[in-house]
């Protein structure tokens, strides 16, 4: 039953939670595994679990914050990457400034495509796909699984490329979104995480 319930939370319903509640993926996709794909009854149960000041959160502005700049390896690579709240006093609090620094190095580490899944480049989503197609078709499975499989594989290509889902290198039972939303409950105001570049010495 609940392999049953697990097949039918798709990656539209994901999303579409996500942006109604500004809670984690993995948050959001629990929470409708929980509810047996019931939309309400997933938000109820996120703001229960109290996710609902990260939504109340979600429609104001955020145009303070910080960018910084993480070196490492002795200069070999770098990322700046800006990070928006929405006033000048949370932009200077400790708890903030040490989740851009966390993140900064989050993203030396994981080298994300981008931060959202929107960010991935179109050419680099459709290569993937090409490719577990064709693995999927080596195995033998019938025509109707293998979808199934490819979506399966693109979800892990998401969790690993996609800086918002990827586990948080310092802490991997959470995600960066799930961290995000820590720090959004905590302080009371909207964190954006606006944009990164990541140099490494010798890449494009």
């Amino acid at each position: 039953m609940d392999r049953r319930i697990q097949l039918e939370v798709t990656a539209a319903m994901v999303r579409e939670l996500r942006e109604a509640t500004n809670a984690g993926m993995m948050d959001c996709k629990k929470a409708l595994q929980d509810t047996a794909g019931d939309m309400d009854k997933a938000i109820d149960l996120l703001r229960k679990k109290g996710l609902a000041k990260a939504m109340k959160r979600a429609g104001k502005e955020a145009s303070e914050g910080m960018v910084h700049a993480y070196i490492h390896g002795g200069g070999r690579l770098g990322v700046l990457l800006e990070v928006n709240c929405e006033t000048d006093f949370a932009a200077k609090s400790e708890d903030f400034q040490e989740f851009v620094k966390n993140v900064a190095m989050h993203i030396a580490a994981a080298n994300p495509f981008g931060i959202q899944r929107e960010d991935v480049p179109a050419e680099v989503i459709e290569r993937e796909k090409a490719i577990y197609m064709d693995q999927a078709r080596e195995s033998g499975k019938p025509e109707n699984i293998l979808e199934k499989m490819v979506e399966g594989k693109m979800r892990k290509f998401y969790e690993e490329s996609v800086l918002m889902e990827q586990a948080y290198v310092r802490d991997p039972n959470i995600t960066i979104q799930d961290y995000l939303n820590g720090l959004v409950a905590k302080i009371g105001e909207k964190i954006v995480i606006r944009r990164f570049c990541r140099y490494q010495l010798g890449s494009e």
